[in-house]
């Protein structure tokens, strides 16, 4: 019995302090492990995310503040910008002699399944940006988070603790915070109904950004492996190209191509804000693309998932900075508790798994 007892391992206690020491040892040891062209292409990456994605959604809102009317117009634009993919890609092949990855039935079935959807996910994304305020479909939109990291258990069967499970729940709460403070920040033009609708279709873009992103891990990691970086922005090409053919499908079917000379006449500004407004939608969004796959590929899903949460807050306070959207003390609320979901998912991210603490243990 006595020796029994003294093999019994102690029981585990949380300490603050050894956590964030044991965070400094891991990150300086991560530092040191790669050279510093890694760093500053990760620092860039991280930029581009955390500056092209809000300047998007602010750009997509404005697009519609003026006088545009055309959900599919929105979309399209989105992955309209994938052959600047294609520029960073092509000098690889070229002054690396890289040759392209060869397709196989698994990676069409694959790409198309992606673009599928993210044509999908665009589409969802205009209806919040029709109705509701940047800052508060920013907001909303801080959900794909929680259906990242479930999705993410659920699909590449990635590890959920306490600490993740409580970020889902804030996020959620957060989001209900909105729905009830619905009329302090709907426009006046924007019926309740609309207002609604728009809302509906941010969490369901979220949820479908989660499935995205779990789906897109797996088919890196499992289909492609994670080898070369010319790999991911070969996925990221084929993947926006697919779901520019079924955005570009819809513009015809809906003769929203006709309409962009109608939109440019009447656009708030003239046709000349109307094209740069457009432009320059489909450049950063594809900059925050190009940004967020580099960070999956020279980071983790993890890390890409948070930058991902974490743009929401800029977005919403540029938003009210920018364009004047209004900020009601459940909205910081909302805010506040977007935090700290980001924050309980951080924790719960970088914390060791019982198997990582049992074989650090054992050595």
């Amino acid at each position: 019995m006595d020796e029994t007892t003294e093999q019994r391992p102690p029981a585990a206690s949380f300490s603050y302090s050894n956590w964030v020491s044991n965070v400094k040892k891991s990150t300086k040891e991560a530092y040191e492990s790669k050279p510093h062209s890694h760093w500053i292409l990760l620092t860039l990456s991280c930029t581009s995310m955390l500056t092209a994605f809000p300047a998007s959604s602010l750009l997509s809102r404005l697009y519609f503040s003026n006088g545009g009317q055309s959900k599919w117009i929105i979309s399209w634009v989105a992955v309209a910008g994938w052959p600047i993919t294609c520029l960073i890609l092509l000098p690889l092949y070229i002054f690396r002699k890289i040759k392209p990855t060869p397709l196989n039935a698994k990676l069409l079935l694959s790409y198309t399944l992606l673009g599928f959807l993210s044509a999908a996910d665009n589409l969802m994304y205009a209806y919040a940006y029709a109705y509701l305020p940047a800052s508060t479909s920013s907001l909303l939109a801080s959900s794909s988070l929680a259906f990242s990291a479930l999705f993410g258990y659920l699909i590449v069967k990635n590890p959920m603790n306490a600490s993740v499970i409580n970020s889902i729940v804030i996020i959620t709460g957060a989001m209900a915070i909105i729905a009830l403070d619905s009329s302090s920040d709907r426009y006046d033009y924007v019926t309740n109904r609309q207002y609604f609708a728009g809302f509906f279709w941010d969490i369901m873009g979220s949820a479908l950004h989660g499935l995205i992103f779990a789906l897109s891990e797996l088919v890196f990691v499992k289909l492609l492996g994670r080898r070369f970086f010319h790999v991911a922005l070969e996925q990221q090409v084929m993947v926006s190209l697919v779901a520019f053919a079924f955005t570009t499908l819809g513009m015809v079917l809906s003769r929203d191509f006709q309409g962009m000379a109608r939109e440019a006449k009447s656009f708030e500004g003239g046709e000349s804000r109307y094209v740069q407004v457009l432009v320059w939608s489909a450049v950063t969004f594809q900059l925050g693309v190009l940004g967020a796959t580099a960070v999956l590929f020279l980071a983790s899903t993890v890390m890409a998932g948070v930058l991902n949460a974490v743009r929401v807050p800029i977005t919403s306070i540029a938003a009210v900075i920018l364009m004047h959207d209004p900020m009601s003390g459940f909205k910081i609320l909302s805010l506040i508790l977007t935090f700290w979901g980001f924050s309980s998912y951080i924790y719960g991210s970088s914390s060791p798994t019982p198997s990582t603490q049992a074989a650090s243990s054992s050595s």
